[in-house]
């Protein structure tokens, strides 16, 4: 519930951010959102990542001509490879976007790589991390019920109990020459 104060109802205050990346493209366009969202809160962000987890017939095949030690080596590998990835692209962000703010960076509490559903992943990560809002952009790709909201948004949006920001995405390349994240 709100706290009121003088018969109004005020906005619960956001001291930690989830700012879900699919690290596309554009993603840089919806990072900055988060960013400057975060800035005015004076709060903590956290980037999540998800890696789309390898169904379950796909998995088994690959068991055939990889041991179930190698399999999650390789996923161990690409976890610590996007990590580092999206640390640099955060590093470059901050030089290009925010020269003189040293905090930048330092607004950033954790950086987290995890496999699974990303709508799911995305709600446990949420509530794990105890956010207290969600800012994540979208594509709308796909059929007609997803023209407005991409599959992962709208999935997020029917089962959240947080504030959540959807950042549209533009089509065409975003004019945020810093890289992607």
């Amino acid at each position: 519930m709100c706290p009121e104060k003088g018969g109004k109802l005020m906005a619960p205050m956001v001291k930690k951010i989830l700012y879900a990346t699919d690290l596309s493209k554009n993603s840089a366009f919806a990072f900055r959102y988060a960013m400057d969202f975060a800035e005015k809160n004076d709060a903590e962000l956290i980037i999540l990542h998800v890696l789309e987890e390898i169904p379950p017939n796909t998995r088994a095949m690959l068991s055939l001509y990889l041991a179930e030690r190698k399999i999650k080596d390789v996923l161990f590998d690409e976890k610590s490879d996007l990590k580092k990835q999206i640390t640099d692209r955060l590093g470059a962000f901050c030089d290009l976007e925010r020269k003189n703010d040293a905090s930048c960076t330092a607004r950033v509490g954790l950086i987290e790589v995890c496999e699974g559903y990303p709508a799911e992943e995305i709600l446990k990560k949420a509530d794990e991390l105890e956010c207290d809002a969600i800012i994540m952009g979208t594509h709308g790709k796909g059929t007609i019920s997803h023209t407005f909201l991409g599959s992962v948004a709208q999935k997020v949006l029917r089962r959240v109990r947080k504030p959540v920001y959807i950042i549209p995405l533009p089509k065409d390349e975003t004019l945020i020459d810093v890289p992607d994240i």
